[in-house]
């Protein structure tokens, strides 16, 4: 069958005065080809071809009874009708079954509203970025999604440990300014070390702690359940895919600014479930009252030991101590983009964050009488030589009556 252009060019030609024989000379097309489409009104219509017998006929009905039953796998199939007679190849029975096979779909769930101030949703995600060597590098981030306001918090960290973790939710409950009745999370082993005999989550005892402090209900997902914490999830894909490509940061302090900068932006636009800007519905959220800082000081901490050298390394950054505290068990916090330690409730060195990694930052006066002291904290145990005349003269007598005691 010709095309549409080649059958208007025929009857260009014939327009132009061009004879069958002068067409077909030009065209390649035979003659009695080239008259069909010139005497045709419009484009001839394809002859329908007589529909040959196929194999399947005879088992079509079968077949059909079999797919109403919900079984499309073809290979089930071909043993079936083999059962019954059938001596044909796959291959029709998928052409037959094909434009009866159901669509893919996943199972349909019923869609849950948050009450306000009664759930938070939390979410570690790992994003990449290119160093400044050109190598791709990953960094965690920390997103906490309120159900009912849709407001949202997004903190980056070096590690996903559970100091950062209870780090980054005082920071986004201080952001939200409350605390909301439960906390949902999926199996994260951040906070759940694994599933007793009950089937109920075995929580990390500093976080079980911290949840007890501050009067927030931990709650788990089902397992192979994302859709049940679907708030969280769906942001930190917005996070992968709309905050960080392209993004250009100079550290991890500048990268989280941006972050902040970015959340204030999101919360403040239209959200595209609610109708409503995060911002406002965060003014309903009937929220905890925060704990004082002074209950959650202890969850800042985390136990570092000093180096020989009086070191104490943090997130990658080695920061200076007072030599007297080398080699002892400390404690560090990080706070206001400072990095504190503390000798038990000592703050013995306090420095401003830095973020690069394998940097070495020195305390002030840190190796102060270090060489007087030989290195020691404390002084060796050390007899006193005194002058001669200042040694006790005894008589005899007291030598021979100790003599006698020890005999």
């Amino acid at each position: 069958m010709l095309r549409s252009g080649t059958v208007i060019r025929l009857h260009e030609l014939q327009a132009s005065g061009k004879s069958i024989r002068e067409i077909t000379r030009e065209t390649g097309h035979s003659r009695n080809t080239i008259r069909k489409y010139l005497r045709a009104d419009g484009i001839p219509e394809p002859r329908s071809r007589k529909k040959r017998s196929s194999k399947l006929d005879p088992f079509k009905s079968v077949l059909d009874q079999y797919l109403a039953k919900g079984i499309f796998n073809c290979e089930v199939l071909l043993r079936l009708l083999k059962d019954r007679g059938y001596t044909g190849s796959i291959t029709i029975i998928k052409d037959y079954v094909k434009p009866h096979r159901p669509p893919k779909q996943a199972p349909a769930v019923q869609r849950y509203e948050t009450k306000a101030g009664h759930q938070a949703q939390v979410d570690w995600k790992i994003c990449e970025y290119i160093d400044l060597n050109g190598e791709v590098r990953k960094i965690a981030v920390f997103a906490m999604v309120l159900g009912y306001s849709r407001a949202m918090y997004i903190e980056f960290t070096k590690r996903c440990d559970i100091h950062s973790f209870l780090r980054c939710m005082m920071n986004a409950l201080d952001y939200f300014g409350g605390v909301p009745k439960t906390m949902l999370t999926d199996q994260m082993k951040t906070v759940i070390l694994g599933m007793g005999d009950d089937r109920k989550p075995k929580w990390h005892p500093l976080f079980e702690d911290f949840a007890a402090a501050i009067g927030m209900v931990p709650k788990v997902c089902r397992v192979r359940r994302p859709q049940t914490k679907g708030k969280v999830e769906r942001s930190v894909q917005f996070v992968e895919q709309n905050f960080m490509p392209g993004r250009q940061f100079t550290d991890l302090g500048d990268l989280n600014r941006q972050a902040r900068q970015w959340c204030d932006e999101q919360n403040r636009r239209i959200h595209g479930t609610t109708g409503e800007r995060p911002i406002d519905r965060l003014e309903q959220e009937m929220f905890g009252s925060l704990p004082p800082a002074e209950r959650l000081a202890k969850y800042r901490f985390e136990p570092r030991k000093a180096s020989r050298d009086g070191f104490v390394s943090y997130d990658g950054v080695r920061y200076g101590v007072p030599w007297r505290f080398s080699g002892r068990e400390v404690k560090v916090r990080e706070v206001n983009g400072f990095v504190e330690i503390f000798y038990e409730k000592q703050l013995i060195a306090r420095h401003e964050k830095q973020y690069r990694s394998r940097t070495l930052v020195m305390c002030e006066n840190q190796y102060t009488n270090l060489s007087t002291a030989q290195g020691y904290a404390y002084p060796k145990p050390q007899g006193i030589q005194v002058p001669s005349q200042d040694v006790e003269v005894r008589p005899l007598d007291v030598y021979e009556r100790l003599m006698e005691v020890g005999a």
